[in-house]
């Protein structure tokens, strides 16, 4: 397939390599061009020194930038030049808004818009094991399926242009509360006297047991907060869900919460640091 990606940064550089490597012929582009030329060298995929010749007859566009505006720039600028029936693939998170007027821009020249956001973070990019939740049409879903393989494990079309954003913001709420709840859990743990290893093996075989506990308890007991996701992003993805929640009438006050939390460790310096820093906040760090 002739692909154009936009953005090489922490988890577009190892999707696209991915690509590369599925025999996939890749142009990639990234605002800082150093970057996509040492992903070029590292992997052997062309480098656009524009969005457009990214684009240029492209049958699949795939993009993992920032926010709502640099999604719609891109496709604003991509869209003249992409071939007849391209399908852009957005790995972004953003509104499920964004998602519904990025389609009904493409769709009237024949092409088609998948929002499919992601999870599993860095490490899920690097080993291509990311899951994948979509929206948009049964059939470019289909197509881009034999795209998305060379770097996902896991994908599920969940319905309409939208769907994969508003099934992300599920996924966000979720992991505010588990990482909550297992930074107080520490934190209990730290102040009754007890040894967080011998808890950690204690309850991580029953009910207790989350992905968060199984890879973030010894990092968060030891005060490392440098393996994954950064806080202002999750600040960025709450603001969505919470934005989304006043629209659709959803009462969300634990995740509200848990994003004043994050305000916090962002307060402390914790910009850069991982989702699991919440428990700084408790520990001072």
């Amino acid at each position: 397939m002739r692909i154009g990606y936009v953005g090489l940064g922490v988890m577009g550089a190892p999707m696209a390599s991915h690509l590369v490597r599925a025999g996939h012929e890749v142009r990639g582009f990234n605002r800082t061009f150093a970057k996509a030329q040492q992903w070029s060298e590292a992997n052997g995929g062309a480098v656009a020194a524009t969005i457009r010749e990214a684009a240029d007859g492209a049958e699949f566009l795939v993009l993992c930038v920032g926010n709502d505006d640099d999604v719609r720039a891109v496709v604003h600028e991509a869209q003249p030049v992409l071939s007849d029936d391209a399908i852009v693939v957005d790995h972004t998170t953003t509104s499920a808004t964004l998602a519904r007027e990025m389609a009904d821009l493409l769709s009237p020249g024949g092409r088609h818009f998948i929002d499919a956001p992601v999870s599993g973070g860095q490490a899920g990019a690097e080993n291509g094991t990311l899951s994948v939740m979509a929206g948009g049409d049964e059939t470019a879903f289909a197509r881009a399926e034999a795209v998305m393989a060379a770097y996902a494990k896991a994908m599920r079309l969940m319905g309409p242009a939208g769907s994969g954003q508003l099934t992300k913001m599920v996924n966000q709420i979720c992991i505010a509360g588990v990482v909550q709840g297992l930074a107080e859990a520490l934190h209990f743990a730290r102040r009754a006297g007890l040894d967080e290893t011998s808890v950690y093996e204690a309850i991580s075989r029953g009910a207790a047991q989350s992905w968060q506990m199984d890879n973030r308890w010894a990092s968060m007991s030891r005060g490392e907060f440098d393996f994954g996701f950064a806080v202002d992003w999750m600040r960025k993805d709450l603001g969505l869900v919470l934005d989304e929640a006043r629209t659709n009438g959803s009462h969300l006050a634990l995740t509200a919460l848990v994003d004043q939390f994050y305000s916090e460790v962002q307060a402390m310096g914790g910009n850069r640091w991982d989702t699991s820093s919440l428990a700084a906040r408790l520990t001072g760090r």
